[in-house]
């Protein structure tokens, strides 16, 4: 099949060129990873690698897929019939296996370049000798390393479930055929793919990780690394169940009328009446078998205090830590550290508070909590700003520097319901008015806009409150907000952007 694309001279011109570039890499330990899917088609591999990148990048590890299926449609006309994928139709073979060959080298190239660290190669790849290909490409002639993961699955309801729920509404059925049609026309694509059909096994000698029946039994071989662990990791905690995550902030606390950030403040008189509010509205749900997470601070246990259901506290959930500026408003720390408030609004995730956290930081605290998230089924997290930000970005596939501006609205629920390829969001305001403590990011990095800081309370100046702490940097946070309307919006559409604390 490779020979059809290269010939034997291509090859050992290449293999000189990266000779050396192998020797350089030989005693590596932190290379660029290939994960590449096996599969049926409608076992989820497009839903695990897409799933898994948005996991990897969030966790800062910079990770993309490429899938064989886009090349395949832009190499050929509109789609016709499962006659395209038969193994005896040798022209078609030619055109699927070009594709194959042409994503496989424009990924390795992509981590060749050192665009990324981590490639998901998302194609069915079936047989041993495609694998074989695979390795011999990513391990022998690029020096990278490589592990498969394979979905293998033998539900038949699991199978129609996925193929009615995303494959008949994919751009080769979309418009051509119903779905009675589409549905019979891709089991019959499924046959073809059978009679050809190897799983993965220990005697191919490669590392793998193999999923059977969506989750039911996991079967780990030779992984190595630690890119490999996570990835197993978080495949292992992965689930398809139906369910919705319900987010939250606080209700208005003392300190966000006074224009505030961080501390450990009760809530206002309005903040109490959301509380009562978002009390009566999950009642009203009904939801099966939810769970209540809070972090340890007092606004988000008496946010949630009236609601019927078990209840977790998190340290993990607590708000980003704002080190020296705890407690402080805008202007305080513009007044006092007017270099580091410029430098926050110049590089929000990676700042990092004096003494306290950055986003950066407050991403790698969540990561178990998102872990224990894929793992349950209907979850309700009353949290704060930046830690919302946080999780919202996992779920929505928002980069670092989407992140510190997404939005988070006091008063306002955000339900989430995971899709096939990527999650839906809708933004309930309960109706009780609060403080607007979102923070735009401004034009000229350190201003402050004084519509912003108008509608705060002005509080009595404390004299030990303004001695010169013996550290000098940055500062604070704790909530912000804004109204919020209910809307929907899918995983990977533009979202405004604002900034908090």
């Amino acid at each position: 099949m490779m020979g059809s694309l290269y010939s034997f001279m291509e090859l050992y011109t290449k293999a000189l060129v990266y000779r050396v570039f192998l020797r350089d890499r030989t005693n590596y330990v932190n290379l660029p990873h290939v994960i590449a899917m096996v599969g049926l088609p409608a076992r989820g591999k497009t839903y695990i690698a897409k799933k898994l990148t948005r996991y990897l990048n969030w966790i800062g590890i910079k990770t993309h897929v490429f899938n064989v299926g886009e090349y395949r449609r832009q190499a050929t006309e509109a789609y016709k019939s499962h006659d395209f994928f038969r193994p005896d139709n040798t022209e078609a073979m030619a055109v699927r296996s070009k594709c194959a060959l042409d994503a496989l080298e424009d990924m390795c190239k992509w981590l060749e370049n050192d665009e990324g660290e981590v490639a998901v190669y998302d194609a069915t790849n079936t047989t041993k000798d495609r694998r074989k290909l695979i390795h011999d490409v990513v391990c022998e002639r690029y020096g990278f390393k490589l592990f498969f993961v394979e979905s293998y699955c033998d539900d038949p309801n699991i199978i129609e479930a996925n193929i009615r729920e995303v494959k008949i509404n994919s751009p080769d059925y979309k418009g051509y055929m119903n779905e009675d049609k589409a549905l019979e026309d891709f089991m019959q694509r499924i046959r073809h793919y059978e009679e050809c059909y190897q799983t993965l096994d220990e005697s191919e000698n490669y590392s793998f990780l193999k999923i059977f029946n969506t989750g039911q039994k996991v079967v780990v071989y030779r992984h190595e690394g630690h890119i490999q662990s996570r990835v197993v990791y978080y495949l292992m905690n992965i689930h398809i169940m139906p369910r919705s995550i319900y987010l939250t902030r606080h209700g208005e606390s003392e300190l966000n009328l006074q224009g505030r950030i961080g501390g450990d403040a009760d809530l206002s008189p309005r903040g109490w009446e959301y509380s009562r509010a978002l009390a009566k509205f999950i009642r009203e749900q009904n939801i099966p078998r939810l769970r209540v997470w809070t972090s340890q601070l007092k606004r988000t246990i008496q946010t949630a205090g009236g609601i019927d259901a078990p209840q977790e506290r998190w340290k993990g959930l607590n708000e980003i830590d704002a080190g020296i500026c705890e407690e402080m408003t805008y202007e305080e720390i513009q007044e006092r550290f007017p270099a580091d408030f410029a430098a926050r609004d110049q590089d929000k995730f990676h700042y990092r508070y004096p003494r306290g956290e950055s986003y950066e930081d407050l991403v790698a605290r969540l990561e178990p909590v998102i872990m224990e998230l894929e793992r349950q089924e209907n979850v309700l997290v009353v949290g704060h700003q930046a830690v919302l930000r946080c999780l919202l970005a996992y779920f929505l596939d928002k980069n670092s520097d989407e992140l510190p501006y997404l939005r988070v609205p006091l008063h306002t629920i955000l339900k989430l319901t995971p899709m096939a390829y990527g999650c839906d969001l809708q933004m309930l305001q309960i109706g009780i008015e609060a403080v607007d403590t979102h923070r735009e990011k401004p034009a000229v990095p350190g201003a402050l806009d004084p519509v912003f800081l108008k509608q705060f309370q002005p509080t009595p100046t404390d004299p030990e409150q303004l001695k010169d702490p013996p550290v000098s940097e940055e500062f604070a946070t704790d909530d912000e907000t804004g109204e919020a309307s209910a809307l929907s919006v899918q995983c990977g559409d533009a979202q405004k952007r604002h900034q908090d604390k």
